[in-house]
């Protein structure tokens, strides 16, 4: 089979450091995480691995890598309870780059969207085709007008992992209302960060895009307080998103990494938020 060539230097590149991320901790903490995709992924791809396997033998790069299992097994924890009462839904991974998340809570019935850029989605449905009851959506996150495609009629569980960080406050509260007011009922999932986590965190990816002000782009320090007044509709909640959910003693993950961990939650409000919305 001829690899497919992932370009250097464009955006199709991007989906190359969580994918390899992915495929680390499946190799690392395989009783915690499992992602057989990213795996045979890295094998499809035409791309040298060989500067960012340097990197992987680091204690941080492992964490980093780790961080993503958890907040992916976070989000996968809120989506599979929503469609345990939806078992219809449409489940809409916003931003989804080679993320399988809709294949693995797959039921059997659900409706699975995947919404990204077009050049994005170009490498995903060569990578990974659709699949029974699945579509992917070329498309800005900001144009609205996507929202239209979904079918919400059996309930709809939206998610973005890693993503809001790329918007601005105002965009991330503008979708949010959008999506309450088109799909009653509904849940969203995402990942958020304080002031400080947003800074180590974003600065420097920002910077390469030509943005030196951070401070208008989507963080959170406490999610009460700065989103609890969106929308009344809105019934609201928040977890750690290291420690949240899973207690991280597994094989694999040291004391450093536990203590990290609860740096990450703490210090740096990293944080799974859940947004369901009133159907009345």
């Amino acid at each position: 089979m001829e690899k497919y060539h992932i370009k250097k230097n464009s955006v199709q590149e991007t989906l190359m450091i969580p994918l390899l991320g992915r495929k680390l901790c499946t190799e690392t903490f395989q009783k915690l995480y499992r992602d057989d995709a990213a795996v045979r992924l890295c094998e499809m791809v035409d791309y040298d691995f060989s500067e960012l396997e340097k990197k992987a033998k680091s204690t941080f790069y492992k964490f980093g890598a780790l961080e993503a299992a958890m907040r992916n097994l976070d989000i996968r924890w809120e989506i599979e309870d929503y469609i345990e009462h939806h078992p219809k839904a449409a489940v809409v991974n916003m931003g989804c780059g080679l993320d399988g998340t809709c294949a693995a809570v797959d039921n059997g019935g659900i409706k699975k969207y995947n919404v990204d850029f077009p050049d994005i989605i170009e490498v995903r449905e060569e990578l990974l085709p659709n699949e029974q009851r699945e579509v992917c959506i070329a498309t800005d996150l900001n144009e609205l007008s996507w929202l239209d495609k979904v079918d919400g009629s059996g309930g709809a569980v939206f998610f973005a992992a890693g993503v809001f960080h790329y918007l601005t406050k105002e965009q991330v509260r503008t979708l949010v209302l959008r999506i309450g007011d088109k799909f009653p009922g509904a849940r969203l999932v995402f990942d958020t960060v304080g002031t400080f986590g947003h800074r180590m965190m974003m600065k420097k990816v920002l910077k390469n895009f030509g943005i030196t002000d951070v401070s208008g782009y989507f963080h959170v320090d406490d999610v009460e307080k700065e989103l609890g007044d969106w929308s009344d509709k809105i019934k609201l909640s928040s977890r750690g998103y290291m420690l949240g959910y899973y207690d991280l003693k597994s094989p694999g993950v040291t004391g450093f990494h536990r203590f990290l961990s609860k740096v990450g939650d703490g210090l740096m409000k990293m944080k799974i938020v859940k947004m369901d919305f009133s159907n009345q």
